[in-house]
């Protein structure tokens, strides 16, 4: 008789298959991933502090949305200024007479009339444009939005701000080009005529004068530090000579036309007549075979030169100012008979700058003799001036 058959017994692999398909333990494993899960964060709310991983990935999103709103405003600025430059209307053709005349010593004739509509629409037309430029500078400087200008505002004196850095940044052009370009003398002379009619405008209310001869200063020391310029390598360069002449002295005239305005005028000669000491003395220490002495000879005669057009120009004019000021008017005075002091050090190596100096000086004292007269100036300082 042949034996009962067992019934087959399951395999090791069966058995194990069999248990993780069971409902029971699948249940298990996901209640046990859920608790590791819910482990860590509850720990951590216990003790009172994120896990390191939170902290860095909330720090990376907090970057990552200063840099989309930084992008956003840049791009903002961006499309501004590119229909800036689309709506800009081309500069007129026309010839600009503002330098002609530069090494005239005549004063200008007298301009009667009053304002033409076309002096208000280029006003309109000067602001947009320095409004524009004044963009794509901070654009290009990429700073912080917190900083930026409200361009809309109409508050005169960040419109003068606005206006002074446009026309050093035009002396800025000329200089890297070694010659002006065609728009130099129309947008040059829209900003100084600018200038000097924002300039009133503020002077007769009175208001902020502080902050307005901080801008002032401003501008007369970045234009001198144009003005006397000595490029790198003075003399020679690797396309030949370099010659800044035709710069400088355009400079040189946008001095002589901000100085229609008293209270630049009078900051200008003082200021120069400083540089004037400054130059002699660093003439006086200098190798007369350095290479930047002919550029230091140069700017002593253009500074001495300045100093003679105001004074031709505009001096009777100040001294009728209602607003004249009499104190800095006596400053630069004694500020000038301290650089004929400083040139006579260096009539052996120069005669000519005390013969150009004592004829400025001797202008200024035909000028303003009728001034200490009425007693705008100090006799004493006057009668220096006819030593």
């Amino acid at each position: 008789m042949a034996p009962a058959s067992r019934p087959p017994t399951a395999t090791p692999l069966a058995a194990s298959s069999s248990r993780i398909d069971s409902p029971s333990l699948k249940a298990a494993l996901a209640m046990a991933l859920i608790h590791y899960k819910r482990l860590p964060s509850t720990t951590a709310a216990a003790a009172g502090t994120s896990s390191p991983p939170l902290i860095h990935w909330k720090r990376k999103a907090k970057e990552r949305k200063r840099e989309i709103l930084r992008l956003r405003e840049e791009l903002k600025l961006l499309q501004d200024g590119v229909r800036g430059e689309a709506m800009e209307p081309p500069v007129a053709s026309c010839r600009c007479h503002f330098f002609d005349g530069c090494s005239d010593l005549q004063p200008p004739p007298p301009t009667g009339g009053g304002e033409h509509w076309v002096d208000e629409v280029l006003r309109r037309r000067f602001l947009r444009l320095a409004r524009w430029k004044e963009k794509r500078r901070r654009l290009d400087r990429s700073l912080p939005v917190t900083s930026l200008m409200d361009f809309n505002s109409e508050d005169e004196i960040q419109q003068l701000s606005l206006s002074t850095d446009f026309l050093v940044e035009l002396s800025d052009g000329i200089f890297a080009k070694r010659e002006p370009c065609s728009t130099f003398g129309t947008f040059s002379h829209q900003a100084v005529d600018f200038i000097l009619a924002l300039l009133k405008n503020i002077l007769s209310s009175k208001r902020e004068k502080e902050l307005v001869e901080e801008i002032i200063d401003g501008l007369v020391t970045r234009l001198m530090k144009r003005m006397c310029t000595i490029p790198e390598n003075a003399g020679t360069s690797d396309s030949g000579p370099v010659d800044c002449s035709d710069a400088q002295f355009n400079v040189q005239h946008l001095f002589r036309k901000l100085g229609n305005e008293e209270f630049i005028g009078q900051r200008i000669i003082l200021a120069v007549s400083q540089k004037i000491s400054n130059v002699s003395e660093s003439l006086l220490l200098l190798d007369p075979f350095d290479d930047s002495f002919p550029d230091m000879h140069g700017n002593m005669f253009m500074l001495i030169q300045l100093i003679e057009f105001l004074i031709s120009d505009y001096m009777k004019i100040w001294l009728c100012c209602e607003q004249f000021d009499r104190k800095i008017f006596e400053e630069w005075v004694r500020s000038i008979l301290k650089a004929r002091k400083d040139l006579e050090v260096l009539e052996n190596i120069n005669g000519l700058y005390v013969v150009y100096i004592e004829r400025v000086v001797g202008r200024l004292a035909r000028e303003v003799a009728p001034a200490a007269h009425e007693g705008k100036l100090d006799l004493d300082v006057f009668s220096k001036l006819l030593c």
